[in-house]
């Protein structure tokens, strides 16, 4: 904007200055006419006032008329300052009041003396060979009396000396006017430019502030002018833009967030292969990062061969693709995934959106369903086929021998007993599983309710002769819910007095532990026994509905294999853990932590 400035600035120098040279070059040429014109009217009049003063005269000598004239030019010469010359009608020269006539040329080709024998009076502007110098020459001719016939002609010349000093010093004062003019015309112009090109060059930068996306930027409005005009124009157009910029910006983090909180991995890839949206489950399921993909080609995905494979088909045949697949990094997982055609915009070929979700928990949790339903069948099975059996062979007969039908009748009953607690226990899974038992929480001392709890079983243990210690700190209270929290217990005691031998031992303790970390308040109890242990392999897996490490033994003890994934539930819903440790032939002890207080 500055170079704009500066040409601006140029441009009314220019002007003025040609401006004021023609102005000067008018003047000077009119002085100079207007000045010539008024000399040669004044010498009109002086060669009138000679002609009276001094007439022609009449004399037949001519060398005597010679004298007379070349004697009257000198004189007048004197008087007027200006030189005389006295010209006969052929063109020779009879006077001259700077020359000797004789060795004057003849006049007659002069033009002020042709012009004065057509039409009495000439003049003419030359330079003098003579003098060396530019002259004016006025002639007249000489009538006399009512006569039309010139008797001779008359000329004065003055020189142009005055006249071009005059126009000299015109044109010295009008150089210095116009480098004058130009110094005030060039501050002038560069305050005109600059009030120009100020708001333009301030509009300008605004505008290149605006194609780099800042539209906060507003520009001085100034006047009511046009400028003032494009000014507001710029500032309306800013604040529109700033609007829209923010309105957009708004819509793409909304946008943004609703991809990053998408529990589906959301994959774009245009027409051409390059990745343009790869949100934050993709990043969790593919195992890359939005920076490490964007922008770049899917076949850099390298760890994904046949996910590479299925989006190359999909650009290729532009069909929708649905399929499974297994993934084996960052983790192994089972990905549902869909691949769907999309236009990108108006003008660009159509190209892949991918969403993939994780059915990993979703399959494995149909085959826990599958298994569960199974197992189910199977223990369901077992004590209705023992029932059944029997029933029937006390029909065919066995009822007519008491002992026999006593003891399948026994048998039949301890069954039913075992299906009662079967289905019973598949109830209250799931009925845990599904929260539709909320649980009530309140404060429990526990050295009297785990006195309680060693009461209800005390008969039990009598029967095995197995110990029940319980120890718990004095005035230990925690937040639980009472009935859970015993059956929670009892099913961990009873099946420490089931697998313990005759004359074991049971131990309860419950105790207040504080943590390192955070300094939060836990309640720990540990119901540990002296019985056969658990192997190692079956440790992680004591947990799983219907798994048992002793099938045959968990049967006579009456066991569903449900107890302890009840005991896991409940002591989750409590917000606790729960972990085991055991020794083959020595023992194993449960321990469980509850915080003091629910959350």
């Amino acid at each position: 904007m500055t170079k704009f400035r500066w040409k601006l600035t140029a441009l009314f120098m220019l002007l003025i200055g040609l401006s004021v040279l023609a102005a000067g070059l008018l003047m000077v040429n009119t002085y100079q006419k207007n000045h010539q014109a008024a000399l040669r009217d004044h010498m009109i009049r002086e060669l009138h006032v000679l002609n009276a003063a001094a007439p022609w005269p009449v004399m037949e000598d001519q060398a005597e008329q010679s004298e007379y004239l070349q004697r009257q030019a000198k004189r007048f010469k004197e008087i007027a300052g200006m030189r005389v010359t006295y010209i006969r009608l052929d063109g020779r020269v009879m006077g001259d009041s700077d020359h000797d006539p004789a060795t004057m040329n003849n006049h007659i080709d002069r033009e002020e003396v042709k012009e004065a024998l057509a039409a009495n009076t000439g003049s003419s502007i030359r330079h003098s060979d003579t003098l060396n110098q530019n002259m004016i020459y006025v002639a007249t001719s000489v009538i006399e009396g009512k006569g039309t016939q010139a008797r001779g002609i008359i000329r004065l010349a003055m020189s142009l000396s005055d006249v071009e000093r005059s126009l000299s010093n015109m044109w010295i004062a009008l150089i210095f006017g116009l480098l004058l003019l130009f110094a005030l015309a060039a501050l002038v112009s560069y305050r005109v430019a600059l009030s120009v090109t100020r708001p333009l060059e301030r509009m300008t930068s605004a505008a290149k502030r605006m194609a780099n996306m800042d539209y906060a930027i507003r520009v001085p409005e100034g006047g009511r002018d046009e400028v003032g005009d494009l000014a507001r124009t710029l500032n309306a157009m800013a604040g529109s833009l700033q609007e829209r910029l923010d309105e957009i910006r708004e819509n793409g983090t909304r946008l943004q967030s609703v991809l990053d909180n998408m529990t589906s991995g959301v994959v774009m890839i245009a027409h051409d292969g390059r990745i343009t949206i790869y949100n934050r489950q993709a990043e969790k399921l593919l195992g890359s990062s939005t920076r490490e993909r964007v922008g770049r080609s899917f076949a850099e995905i390298r760890h994904h061969f046949e996910l590479v494979g299925l989006i190359r088909e999909g650009l290729d045949n532009r069909m929708p693709i649905r399929d499974e697949l297994t993934v084996y990094y960052p983790e192994e997982r089972l990905l549902e995934m869909s691949i769907v055609p999309m236009e990108m915009s108006g003008d660009e070929e159509s190209g892949l959106l991918l969403v993939l979700q994780d059915v990993s928990a979703i399959r494995r949790l149909e085959q826990m369903r599958s298994e569960f339903v199974a197992n189910v069948s199977h223990e369901l099975k077992t004590p209705v086929a023992a029932v059944k059996g029997f029933a029937e062979t006390l029909l065919s007969g066995a009822m007519d021998e008491p002992e026999t039908a006593r003891s399948f009748l026994t048998i039949i009953h301890d069954e039913s007993e075992r299906l009662n607690r079967l289905i019973g226990d598949i109830l209250e899974l799931s009925k845990i599983e599904s929260r539709r038992s909320p649980l009530q929480f309140s404060p429990v001392e526990l050295p009297v309710f785990l006195g309680r709890m060693g009461e209800i079983l005390s008969a039990e243990a009598a029967k095995k002769k197995i110990t029940l210690d319980i120890q718990a700190d004095e005035e230990l209270f925690l937040e639980a819910d009472e009935d859970r929290l015993g059956q929670i217990l009892i099913n961990l005691m009873q099946n420490g007095i089931n697998y313990t031998p005759e004359g074991g031992k049971v131990k309860v303790r419950a105790e207040l532990i504080i943590q390192e970390i955070g300094e939060e308040e836990i309640v720990r109890i540990t119901v540990s026994d002296t019985g056969i242990g658990i192997p190692r392999k079956d440790i992680p897996r004591i947990f799983e509905r219907f798994y048992r490490v002793d099938k045959a033994r968990s049967r006579s003890s009456g066991g569903t294999g449900l107890g302890l994934s009840i005991v896991k539930h409940l002591i989750e819903l409590h917000h606790g853990t729960i972990r085991v440790e055991s020794t083959i032939g020595v023992g194993s002890q449960f321990i469980l932590e509850l915080p003091l207080l629910q959350p």
